[in-house]
């Protein structure tokens, strides 16, 4: 019964949805006995210690960091350098751009800043494009919770059906003991032949092995759901029983197009498609957007200090100048045979010599530009005609996924629907051949009792009730959980069973 379960990757979201049921998911019970867990409980283990959830949380970070980041590209962007420079011998003065001949202590610093002003949409485009990609790992990621939640939900159920089945057994062992002890006495007085108690003995040791077999099951379940939990296995661990009330057997009030429309909606599988074929279509247009013009702004301010510049020199106050004769002391005129020097008229700014530090220097070097870049790319090898070939066929390659993730859909829903539909009437049939075989098995007991019929006959009567009785436990939950697959995929909630 579980193994078809398992085979379905409908059952993926199902149990899953279990966990919507209660209100206790994200802490246990108190009230809880020691080592015991609820559904909730297991899940909500397995899901804080499984590895692949943990990469699958990490891949949602990375791709929500990069969708963040994506979105600051609109801004400007600004850098700060500086450098150290030492040199000897014969020198360029980066002050004087003079040769000299000394050693030479030299800086330099530079801020500046670049913002893109348009490059054929691709801020924009890639910014839409890791925001789809960002979705897109998010279902995934809700896609690995579920499968997760599957294998804890069918072990767990595993868990309660075995405990279930032991149960029978144990009224079986205890039905057939009391059986033996009556037939015992009979055989002591003489009422009853030996060869009855020997019958009646091998019945009860065949229960007594169904027992075992179903003690040795639950164990088995028991290891499964603590493997999925990441527990040692050593660990004991008991499980809340889950009541299930008998199936009405009523008719399912939804078809399986209305149940398909609205798996559509609700499966991360199918939102992570889509947000894929998002995330390709904007690649084509990031594509496209590497064959238009890029322009970018783009400044800085520049200033630098050199050991070579003069440690003092002239700064005019800006009042003006100052007219002053100055006479000649080598050069003359001659007239009426006198030597007479020459005297001229020299303008000089008004202002005095001042010392120049490290920072003066720097403010005195300082300078500044601002630049407008224009590129248009003529020819680049066909880059971007083959890059948008290739970004079309991916968005193809999306589409044909989607349409998968739908046909599987569609595939799942029909086959739960079957086999909710089937279920239903195994449920119906082996009620109906519990309860023929309860009343079989009374008459037996009643005629075995008074000796109408042998203890083979009894037996016989008893292993068929005994095994119908277990088919019913599976069966009604076979039945149970595949209506409540059909209504996980309706949206219902699946708190009522």
């Amino acid at each position: 019964m579980f193994k078809s379960l398992r085979n379905s990757t409908l059952v993926t979201l199902t149990l899953c949805a279990i966990l919507a049921s209660s209100a206790a998911f994200a802490q246990r019970n108190v009230d809880q006995p020691a080592n015991t867990y609820s559904l909730e409980d297991c899940i909500r283990i397995a899901l804080e210690t499984n590895p692949q959830v943990k990469l699958s949380e990490i891949t949602v970070a990375t791709n929500g960091n990069t969708y963040a980041q994506s979105k600051w590209a609109r801004w400007p962007s600004i850098s700060f350098s500086a450098g150290q420079g030492f040199s000897s011998g014969r020198n360029i003065d980066p002050f004087t751009n003079q040769f000299v001949q000394q050693n030479i202590s030299s800086n330099n610093y530079q801020l500046g800043g670049q913002v893109t002003l348009f490059n054929g949409f691709q801020i924009k485009n890639n910014i839409k494009f890791n925001d789809a990609n960002y979705k897109a790992s998010q279902k995934d990621l809700d896609a690995a919770r579920n499968d997760i939640m599957l294998n804890v939900a069918l072990s767990y159920l595993q868990v309660v059906t075995n405990q279930e089945l032991i149960e029978v057994a144990r009224r079986q062992v205890e039905a057939s003991n009391l059986q033996v002890e009556r037939t015992g006495k009979l055989v002591e007085a003489g009422t009853s032949a030996e060869s009855a108690l020997l019958d009646l003995k091998a019945q009860l040791a065949n229960d007594e092995l169904t027992l075992v077999n179903a003690e040795n099951n639950l164990e088995t379940a028991k290891l499964n759901l603590k493997q999925f939990m990441n527990m040692p296995g050593s660990d004991p661990i008991n499980v809340v029983r889950i009541e299930v009330a008998d199936p009405t057997l009523q008719a399912y009030n939804a078809t399986i197009q209305e149940i398909y429309e609205t798996a559509l909606t609700n499966l991360p599988q199918m939102k992570a498609a889509n947000f894929r074929i998002e995330a390709a279509k904007t690649n084509v247009d990031l594509a496209k957007g590497a064959g238009l013009p890029t322009l970018t702004l783009n400044g800085g301010i520049y200033t630098a200090f050199s050991s070579a510049a003069p440690k003092q020199r002239f700064v005019s106050d800006g009042s003006g100048n100052t007219m002053t004769e100055v006479i000649s002391t080598t050069d003359y005129i001659v007239y009426n045979d006198q030597q007479l020097p020459i005297v001229q008229q020299v303008s000089t700014p008004n202002g005095s010599l001042r010392t120049f530090g490290y920072l003066d220097q720097l403010n005195f070097n300082r300078n500044s530009a601002i630049n407008l870049n224009l590129t248009i790319p003529i020819f680049t090898n066909f880059r971007v005609k083959y890059n948008v070939a290739n970004a079309k066929l991916q968005q193809k390659t999306y589409e044909y996924q989607a349409q998968q993730v739908q046909l599987t859909i569609r595939k799942n829903v029909e086959q739960a629907y079957i086999d909710m539909t089937n279920a239903a009437k195994r449920y119906s049939a082996t009620a109906n051949q519990v309860r023929a075989l309860q009343e079989t098995f009374r008459v037996s007991q009643v005629r075995f009792d008074v000796g109408a019929i042998n203890s083979v006959e009894y037996s016989i009567a008893k292993a068929n009730l005994d095994k119908a009785n277990g088919n019913l436990v599976q069966t009604k939950y076979d039945y149970v959980f595949r209506t409540k697959i059909l209504d996980f995929y309706l949206n219902r909630p699946l708190s009522d069973f």
